[in-house]
């Protein structure tokens, strides 16, 4: 049963002393055809038991599958010590520290985070998080609308190699608010934008720039910020954090540089887990600060000249501001931050660029062995990070259900986004995956499309 603490006499009482027949009639504001409707996917309850056995066997569902998933989520090596600190009781039931003198620890440790963030992504100021890499976008967009006072347009020009999940987010969130979202008008070929046969752009007020693409290419995120800067658009850098380790850092692209950079954290010391919790980092130039969402910390010393930390252009809009907010979601995921903090001090610099020179190679040696296989080839040629686009002989969905029987999750099925690319897997290798690994993968790959043509 649900946790209600009132009895049915507490709540004719209540109603009785407000002088309301029922609690529906609380609601008689909203229109009866916008009411809720019956949830039909959502079954019956369980008793205790019942739903510990059932997550139980779904956790178990997820055991021992060699993943070559990437397309947004990552499987990387976590340090141990990772978790056991994040799991400390001071950190793991930390909330919004609103009381700066009651919350030192978990105010340093953000903006310990904000630091390392804004020199992986060579921006001026980070926030502390939000809620993951999709409405991370749509957050940077609005807050590029907002920014961008020069702008006489709300258009905001999207590459066509960005994640499609990503653009279904933006969409969702943005959709309604006026703003008018198009996708660049410049041709994919070999899955990067031919920025060589782009065209007068016309006036925007933002240019979203990914990198590595949806497809694991690197773009020419250079001559793509100064097209945005040319059209008098603010450039919105989405990234991979751990890509950024080795490729210039967006606060570099081009001339000036990014104005706005977002991406998903995931990849920082926190695990699959079936999809989540992940959490959204955003980064910014100094002029734009005041119109970031969430979270940003300060460090300050006190009347006695000692080092403190608190909340700082916080003023808590997003609970009271309503309409003038910032932002009405930018929730914090302060937990999965904190992990990546502790992953980002305990890796260091020269660590993040080993994981990420890795994971380069593996995916360079796996992408050689795929190759081997007759029918199967790389689909592109050119610079890429750790995923690569792989043209198979058969159609790439019944290809994944034939290796998940040999205990491989063997990459995402592009034909899910596009008719043109459904004999197309888009497959990853981090510095998680072994020789062994890789050549299970092949071996596994080789007897599938052999039986498949038998």
């Amino acid at each position: 049963m649900p946790f209600i603490p009132h009895t049915q006499d507490d709540v004719r009482a209540m109603l009785d002393t407000i002088g309301v027949a029922d609690v529906e009639a609380l609601f008689d504001e909203i229109p009866q055809a916008l009411r809720g409707v019956q949830l039909d996917g959502i079954p019956e309850g369980l008793e205790e038991q019942a739903i510990t056995r059932l997550m139980r066997e779904r956790a178990e569902e997820d055991a021992g599958a060699l993943c070559f998933i990437g397309a947004g989520a990552y499987r990387h090596h976590i340090p141990a010590a990772v978790w056991e600190i994040a799991t400390r009781g001071e950190f793991y039931s930390a909330y919004t520290p609103y009381q700066a003198e009651a919350s030192q620890g978990t105010l340093q440790l953000l903006y310990e985070y904000q630091t390392m963030m804004c020199g992986l992504t060579g921006m001026d100021v980070s926030n502390a998080s939000l809620y993951d890499g999709a409405s991370a976008l749509a957050e940077a967009i609005l807050m590029a609308i907002r920014a961008n006072r020069k702008a006489r347009t709300r258009r905001v020009l999207v590459a066509g190699t960005l994640h499609p999940v990503y653009r279904q987010v933006v969409d969702a969130i943005v959709g309604t608010q006026d703003i008018v979202m198009e996708t660049l008008d410049i041709p994919v070929r070999n899955g990067v934008l031919d920025v060589q046969r782009a065209g007068e752009p016309g006036e925007a007020a933002a240019v979203v720039i990914p990198q590595p693409n949806f497809y694991g290419r690197l773009e020419q995120v250079d001559a793509l910020t100064e097209l945005a800067h040319g059209a008098g658009a603010l450039a919105i850098a989405v990234v991979n954090p751990t890509a950024l380790a080795l490729l210039k850092p967006p606060g570099d692209w081009g001339q000036q540089g990014a104005d706005i950079v977002c991406g998903e954290g995931q990849p920082l010391g926190i695990p699959l887990s079936s999809g989540g919790p992940y959490f959204g980092f955003l980064c910014a130039r100094q002029a734009f600060v005041r119109q970031m969402p969430g979270r940003i910390i300060g460090r300050t010393v006190d009347l006695d000249g000692k080092q403190g930390f608190t909340l700082t252009l916080q003023a808590r809009e997003q609970h009271i501001r309503r309409s003038k907010a910032t932002s009405n979601i930018c929730t914090n995921q302060g937990l999965m931050v904190t992990a990546a903090t502790l992953y980002m001090a305990l890796l260091g610099a020269e660590g993040l660029r080993r994981v990420a020179a890795v994971c380069h190679a593996n995916i360079r040696r796996l992408s050689s062995l795929l190759g081997e296989i007759e029918g199967v080839a790389p689909a592109h040629d050119g610079p890429f990070f750790h995923e690569r686009v792989i043209r198979l002989p058969r159609p790439a969905g019944a290809v994944l259900e034939g290796l998940a029987r040999h205990g491989i999750q063997g990459g995402y099925d592009l034909g899910r986004h596009d008719d043109s690319l459904a004999d197309c897997l888009l497959v990853c290798a981090t510095e998680a995956v072994t020789e062994d690994d890789m050549q299970r993968y092949a071996s596994a790959l080789r007897r599938v499309l052999k039986e498949m043509a038998a």
